[in-house]
């Protein structure tokens, strides 16, 4: 193997990555070109690269701490993925798999219109950016396949002449285990890139992945939530959620008529047919946001995203939208337990978002809330203003104010209003969760039981509810008596 070669060529890849050149600042990249920088001094006796060589063809002292502390920092990153509780923990330690991760799920201007190739006039196939991301993909392809197990024991052989057997030995061992391509996540399709071919003739496969899935994040997870920016780039504060509730349809019980509704919408908004903004309303614990994420969930794999956003957040919608405009996917904007104390700047941005700004909402964005308030707006008996009262604050028009408070539930087109459920109800919802967890059989008197303490668990607790149903059911599941046995 002529080592110096091989790092050339590699370094070469990474230095010439254009239309995925974000690749080349990331941690694992970054830290494989500083290892690779440090090697190539003193991979060759002959010219240049061997110019920090001892006589005896041996490394400096500080060539060796530097290869050393390369290699120390290369292989923490590489593990990183393994000590992962996310998603992301499905993904191997190969670096392989890692390099295969991170080009099928970049971010960059070439992807983004991946998004909306069927849209994009045919000659465009051909056009400087398609040869570049092209090209990219080939570099890409190259360095994923880099010899690391070559290279590790390159440098043992380099610590061994400076005397460093036991940190050599060492290194060599790692070496070994670093022949396995590993496995990308699951949820990304494995022959992608096939190993051993060139990355570059895969582009229309990631094309057709990419207009699936999207691209970047969105491609990779469908739950988001909006944090503050903190950056003048909009786009930076999409967050993906890395453990989501895993809730589908199927784990719901009761309400069918509510979720045949949301259901019904979102089927719509995922045709390109016209659909609602819809406020589910109803008491607390009936399965609002259940339904909503569970929906979501259900449609993932149609292009369907949720992003989450709190009411602190409502005054930056207008970049919210403007992130969400530009991309082929359909996203629902989910506001829970919506409610103002007051008409404040984030009512009103809302209200101008559901009907009536200058700027018309996306095609691909609806908006989803659920609240415990009908109109959303506290309201106390003193907001009912007399003539009396009118005239002492000079609010001439005070009833107006009053009503432009309940506008705003007014403007969602679709109100789906939860209510607690029947005894019976109740009943059935946690028979259902029970038997569905495995844990009640069908006897008789087993299920007799179940139901007894059921309502004891009610009566003791928080009243009726799909939430108060689970919660007991979760209790059961445990194990425990309950506290009127003690």
């Amino acid at each position: 193997m002529n080592i110096s070669n091989d790092i050339l060529k590699t370094r070469a890849d990474i230095a010439g990555l254009s239309i995925f050149s974000a690749l080349k600042k990331h941690p694992l990249v970054h830290s494989l070109d500083a290892m690779l920088e440090g090697l190539s001094r003193v991979s060759s006796a002959d010219g240049p690269l061997g110019a920090d060589l001892r006589s005896d063809g041996s490394p400096p002292e500080a060539a060796v701490l530097g290869l050393i502390r390369d290699w120390a920092d290369f292989m923490e990153i590489l593990m990183r993925p393994l000590a992962m509780k996310s998603t992301l923990r499905n993904q191997t330690g190969s670096f392989y798999s890692q390099i295969y991760f991170l080009t099928i799920t970049d971010d960059n201007p070439f992807t983004r219109r991946l998004e909306i190739w069927d849209a994009m006039d045919p000659d465009q196939l051909s056009s400087t950016l398609y040869t570049l991301a092209k090209s990219d993909l080939s570099r890409l392809g190259r360095i994923a396949a880099i010899d690391l197990s070559g290279l590790g024991i390159h440098l043992a052989g380099l610590l061994e002449k400076a005397g460093l057997g036991e940190n050599a030995s060492h290194i060599k061992d790692a070496a070994r285990l670093m022949g396995s391509t590993g496995s990308a996540l699951s949820s990304i399709p494995a022959d992608l890139f096939p190993k051993d071919a060139d990355w570059g003739n895969s582009l229309p496969k990631l094309a057709a992945y990419i207009r699936s899935r999207g691209a970047g994040e969105l491609g990779l997870y469908s739950v988001f939530s909006w944090a503050a920016s903190v950056t003048a780039i909009p786009a930076a504060a999409l967050r993906p959620v890395l453990n989501p509730d895993p809730i589908s349809l199927a784990d719901l019980s009761g309400y069918e008529d509510q979720r045949s509704m949301v259901t019904a919408n979102t089927l719509r908004f995922l045709e390109g047919r016209a659909a609602n903004n819809l406020l589910l309303y109803g008491d607390r614990g009936t399965g609002k946001s259940a339904t909503v994420k569970a929906v979501c969930n259900e449609y993932a794999r149609r292009g369907l995203r949720l992003i989450e956003v709190r009411k602190g957040n409502l005054p930056e919608l207008p970049a919210i939208l403007d992130t969400l405009a530009s991309r082929s996917l359909r996203f629902i904007i989910f506001i829970d337990d919506l409610s103002f104390e007051s008409t404040d700047d984030s009512f009103t941005g809302l209200k101008a978002l559901l009907e009536g700004c200058v700027e018309s909402r996306p095609d691909n964005v609806v908006v989803y809330a659920t609240s415990n308030r009908r109109h959303l707006v506290k309201e106390r008996l003193s907001d009912r203003p007399s003539s009396a009262e009118a005239a002492d604050t000079g609010d001439i028009r005070a009833f107006d104010t009053m009503q432009e408070q309940f506008s705003l539930a007014d403007r969602f087109g679709i109100t789906v209003v939860y209510t607690a459920p029947s005894q019976e109800e109740y009943l059935q919802i946690a028979t259902f969760i029970g038997q569905q967890r495995g844990i009640l059989g069908t006897g008789e008197a087993e299920i007799l039981r179940f139901r007894d303490n059921a309502l004891r668990w009610e009566r003791w607790f928080n009243g009726r509810s799909p939430r108060t149903a689970v919660q007991y059911v979760d209790w059961v599941a445990g194990g425990a008596g309950f506290p009127w046995e003690g």
